[in-house]
């Protein structure tokens, strides 16, 4: 902090120098007033971490909230329990009475909520007619209890304009350590409960194994995983990034396919997971990168001069032969290093900072770059951004896609764009689906974007002709 004349503190950014003059050292700084920065920095992040019509957290706080209650519980030797609930034909109420009127009830629903709770319990707003609630040092009898009260509180109609409004609300609960130790799987499976729920109308169900379809299929197909990297069944898809300014293509972003024999084609939030719980996301990742980057090779060799971005899992960054294993494919390849760019999440930097840190300063140093993907989803801060050796981040599609209609994710957006551009750094917005948002994102001067208005994911001989179209001479503009 600096200090005003008149005694006041200030956030500041201080730089110290040093020289030498007549054989005496001189240290000089320059103080610079970060008021207006810091000012901005909060507003972004108390946009980015709550929910602006109920003022509840959204749910990358309630991640990091539970996380936190799940710890207290394993301190304790106690049970912590999650609860998601829904509105049962909430779309109805919004498409009869008006989205203005189903915004009301929200509200109500989450005022309701509170009164219910203990002032210890967590309760978020997750998106939609969604609702999430942590209770600490809970079991399975209080976990039951407190859904009869929630159930119980919501009976009596709303008074909405004078309209009696009632809902029925349908609630999945799952408990720690029962269900699972972490808040992902936790989370999952109070969301299978909550389908168990819905569709038995049973007004909250208890997570059991027998609700849950997907185990056995996963389960199944991390056997057949490994046969499948050597078989050949994987395969590339290619998604296009272009500069706003230029309008054409700057590079592209690989994205992994499974054509299983049977199931047909699986889709990487199938598989990627079970990769990263096993040691076959090292052999996954060297896949993508071999054929990522000889796609990269046969472009330039057209006269395509483009990056190729790759996704990094949280395993991969904690791999301590990560950087020599990535230089004998480039070397392989024969590709230099500042054509790729690694996509990295700031979660999988968050598992083990020390670790990650090495290994993406230890790339960065010899020349490849890195991107933070799906940037203010995760857990860090923009302050925190500043430390990372990163030269872009991915405004995640969940901000971009919805710009237009919601005031406050324009915010997020352009006031993201410009943080990011004062920290030196490029900004390329994902989930480009029309036109209007994508001649907003160039008024708010982002660099790049991809999404299906510019291309849908390609596979390697479509993408080869796009890029043609791109690099021509009098190529028009996007």
């Amino acid at each position: 902090f600096g200090r005003r004349k008149d005694g006041k503190e200030f956030p500041a950014d201080a730089s110290i120098s040093r020289l030498k003059r007549n054989g005496k050292t001189i240290f000089t700084a320059i103080v610079r007033d970060i008021t207006e920065r810091k000012q901005a920095e909060d507003k972004i992040e108390q946009l980015a971490y709550y929910d602006p019509l109920t003022g509840f957290p959204n749910r990358i706080l309630f991640h990091d909230l539970f996380e936190k209650a799940i710890l207290q519980g394993q301190r304790e030797n106690k049970s912590v329990a999650v609860l998601l609930m829904d509105l049962d034909r909430f779309k109805e109420i919004n498409d009869t009475l008006g989205h203005h009127r189903g915004d009301v009830l929200l509200q109500r629903v989450g005022q309701r909520l509170k009164e219910v709770l203990r002032p210890t319990d967590i309760v978020a707003r997750l998106g939609g007619d969604e609702f999430g609630v942590v209770l600490p040092l809970a079991s399975s009898d209080d976990a039951s209890l407190v859904a009869k009260k929630i159930l119980k509180g919501l009976e009596e109609p709303f008074e909405i304009e004078g309209l009696p409004i009632a809902i029925e609300t349908s609630i999945g609960i799952a408990l720690c350590p029962d269900h699972g130790g972490n808040a992902d799987s936790l989370i999952q499976r109070a969301d299978v409960a909550l389908y168990a729920s819905k569709k038995g109308g049973r007004g909250y169900v208890l997570y059991t194994i027998e609700q849950d379809p997907h185990s056995p299929r996963r389960l199944a197909l991390l056997g057949e995983l490994r046969r499948a990297i050597e078989s050949g069944q994987l395969f590339l898809m290619y998604q296009p990034k272009i500069d706003l300014r230029s309008g054409r293509a700057t590079g592209v972003e690989a994205l992994i396919r499974w054509q299983h024999p049977e199931l047909g084609l699986i889709l990487p939030n199938d598989f990627i997971i079970l990769a990263e719980q096993t040691a076959l996301i090292r052999p996954l990742t060297m896949f993508v990168l071999r054929t990522a980057l000889g796609q990269c090779l046969s472009c330039h060799q057209a006269g395509q001069n483009i990056h190729i971005a790759v996704n990094l899992s949280v395993r991969n960054l904690q791999d301590p032969h990560l950087t020599d294993q990535i230089f004998e494919v480039l070397q392989a390849c024969g590709m230099t290093p500042e054509w790729l760019e690694l996509e990295i999440t700031e979660s999988s930097i968050m598992a083990d900072a020390e670790i990650a840190m090495k290994n993406i300063i230890s790339l960065r140093d010899k020349g490849v770059h890195f991107s933070i993907d799906d940037f203010g989803i995760g857990n860090s801060s923009l302050s925190y951004l500043k430390k990372l050796p990163v030269s872009s981040i991915k405004v995640d599609r969940s901000f971009v896609k919805d710009m237009l209609s919601d005031d406050n994710n324009t915010l997020i957006v352009r006031s993201t764009i410009d943080l990011a551009h004062n920290l030196g750094l490029k900004v390329v917005a994902e989930g480009v689906e029309d036109q209007a948002t994508l001649e907003k994102l160039v008024s708010f001067d982002c660099d790049a974007a991809q999404g299906y208005h510019i291309a849908r994911p390609l596979p390697a001989e479509e993408l080869t002709r796009w890029l043609s179209q791109s690099f021509r001479p009098n190529a028009p503009h996007v």
